[in-house]
């Protein structure tokens, strides 16, 4: 028998994994004051890159005496930035259990040819992160933005030798980051701040300066990657004076996020909501013998992007069926942009962020039932 539709619907059917949805107060009157059509070395273009820093510094708690920098090129170029810049020194440690870190491996050993220890898990598991060596450098991701997968517990020893480098995209704003055992972290404000794209963060601990300073790898360093000259850091990168020209209608946006952070709670509260969000998406779970977290450790679940598998026998193509829920619900405007990750195991993937609104998922999921039941029937 054919599902009747629900009745209620989500005020915003926005849950890409990035861009990802805006805070629910955001409009576009609130980039009025940005500085469009002025130089971003002008006073007013400084302080505004300056005060995207400093709140940046602000909400998530970072150290007085970490740098923090906006680079060019997202999230990405941020990880390429701290991997050209600080890698090869020692032994690397390469870690993997999604499609990101995969790439970060591949970029170290095909691109800079560093001969690095590779530690991979597949989709919906993690590498046993205390298993380590941590006197040599690790490169990992904190929050699987394409398994769903994060990293729990407390595995990283305050007495390493080596450095940390670790993408944390989808985990900054949303989860716990341990400071003090990160040596370099990058994210992008595209994520759980729901900013625009193009502009990443690179956050640098003492020890990371340290290392730039007195350590210059054996290859031709492109100038979007140089935090350094003259065998010093480079300070006017990170307060503000970026390496390339930045939108700053994106800065203006970003600016708005970090306030809107700031005036419901800051960091404890922006984490409850993607907690209240998440819940939400794994109570449905438990209650129906059809679909199923992707992460097999309920303790690795992440609270942002949520990765569901389906698990019913009937299905016979995996890939087709997800795709086929995935566009019933956006032809409907219930989900938008909720297909899994292209190089990820088939099934949805679900932003549960701070942005989004646990009203919105809780709205979304009697849909999901339906479209499941609409086309199993089929």
């Amino acid at each position: 028998m054919a599902m009747t539709k629900p009745g209620a619907r989500p005020s915003n059917s926005r849950f890409s994994s990035g861009p990802c949805a805006k805070p629910p107060t955001w409009s576009l009157e609130v980039l009025k004051d940005a500085p469009l059509g002025r130089s971003h070395r002008a006073a007013v273009g400084k302080d505004k890159l300056k005060a995207a820093i400093d709140l940046t510094r602000d909400v998530l708690g970072i150290p007085a005496d970490y740098r923090i920098g906006i680079v060019p090129a997202s999230d990405t170029g941020a990880v390429e930035m701290a991997m050209w810049s600080l890698l090869g020194e020692r032994p690397v440690q390469m870690v993997a259990w999604e499609s990101f870190g995969a790439g970060w491996v591949s970029d170290v050993i095909k691109q800079l040819k560093i001969d690095a220890s590779e530690h991979i898990a597949d989709y919906g598991h993690i590498v046993d992160m205390a298993a380590l060596d941590y006197n040599q450098d690790v490169v990992f991701t904190w929050n699987g933005t394409t398994s769903g997968v994060r990293v729990a517990g407390d595995p990283i020893p305050a007495n390493r030798t080596g450095l940390t480098i670790c993408d944390a995209t989808s985990a900054a704003f949303a989860q716990d980051l341990p400071w003090d055992k990160l040596d370099v972290t990058t994210f992008s404000w595209q994520k759980v701040m729901g900013g625009e794209a193009a502009h990443g963060m690179i956050v640098l601990s003492p020890r990371a300066v340290e290392r730039l300073e007195f350590y210059t790898p054996p290859w031709p360093m492109p100038k979007i990657f140089r935090m350094t000259k003259g065998g010093k850091l480079i300070e006017g990168i990170f307060r503000g004076e970026t390496i390339n020209t930045p939108s700053m209608l994106c800065v203006e946006d970003y600016l708005f996020a970090l306030n809107w952070a700031k005036s419901i709670g800051g960091l404890d509260a922006l984490k409850m909501r993607a907690d209240a969000n998440a819940q939400a998406i794994w109570n449905f779970c438990a209650t129906r013998d059809w679909i199923d977290n992707l992460a097999v450790n309920a303790a690795t679940r992440s609270n942002t992007s949520v990765c569901l598998k389906f698990t019913d026998r009937r299905i016979t193509d995996g890939a087709a069926f997800a795709k086929a829920i995935a566009k019933r619900l956006e032809v409907e405007g219930i989900a938008l942009d909720i297909g899994a990750y292209r190089d990820a195991p088939a099934g949805l993937r679900i932003w549960c962020g701070a942005t989004v609104e646990t009203s919105d998922i809780e709205a979304m999921l009697p849909w999901l039932d339906w479209a499941f039941q609409t086309e199993i029937n089929a």
